[in-house]
């Protein structure tokens, strides 16, 4: 891949879908979820920093939600029963991962490098704040579930309910203040948050 491909790369996020082995009432894009996932990351480290005595950087954990499925640009999106499916598999698709986020991080010219490498290769003081990003995006997936859910849509319930286990065992107080303050009003249509 040619140094400077690095943002038209990025920007086919647009075209790769996720959900990819459930019917969707309305498809979501790896653009889409990204973007709910910095908005929620952000959210989730200020909470943290207000309510739970933190000192997150909430501006970079909104900037590691950005970049968090960036690989998926050129992999797709594995859908997680596959993902998940045996270690074997896992460790192969970790490979595969790893692959996509050197090649992205070698589209970009050498000054910007050290800036973006981060988003791809966690480093350890950025630990705390990888753990809110998963947090944020298992709760942008249940928002997903919901969404689904209220259109009708039976295909996402079991999902709904494996996800709100998984964020439980995240055991992050922020991650649960978020479901039980800001989660309901996904439930609501329009007028109904307008109301609020």
């Amino acid at each position: 891949m040619a140094q400077g491909s690095f943002f038209a790369m990025i920007s086919r996020m647009k075209y790769i879908n996720r959900w990819s082995l459930m019917r969707n009432s309305r498809p979501e894009n790896l653009s889409e979820h990204s973007l709910e996932v910095a908005v929620v990351a952000h959210a989730l480290a200020v909470i943290r920093n207000t309510r739970c005595a933190g000192s997150l950087n909430a501006e970079r954990a909104a900037l590691l939600g950005l970049y968090h499925d960036a690989p998926e640009s050129l992999t797709g999106d594995m859908p997680t029963p596959v993902k998940y499916h045996s270690e074997q598999l896992r460790s192969a698709y970790r490979s595969v991962e790893d692959n996509a986020c050197r090649t992205l991080v070698d589209m970009l010219p050498a000054y910007l490098t050290d800036h973006y490498a981060p988003f791809f290769f966690p480093e350890k003081a950025d630990a705390e704040l990888w753990r809110i990003v998963k947090a944020a995006d298992k709760i942008c997936a249940l928002i997903k579930c919901i969404e689904e859910k209220k259109a009708g849509n039976t295909e996402f319930e079991k999902a709904a309910e494996s996800l709100e286990k998984a964020i439980a065992a995240l055991k992050l107080p922020e991650a649960d203040i978020f479901m039980s303050e800001f989660l309901p009003a996904y439930a609501k249509s329009l007028d109904e948050l307008k109301k609020d």
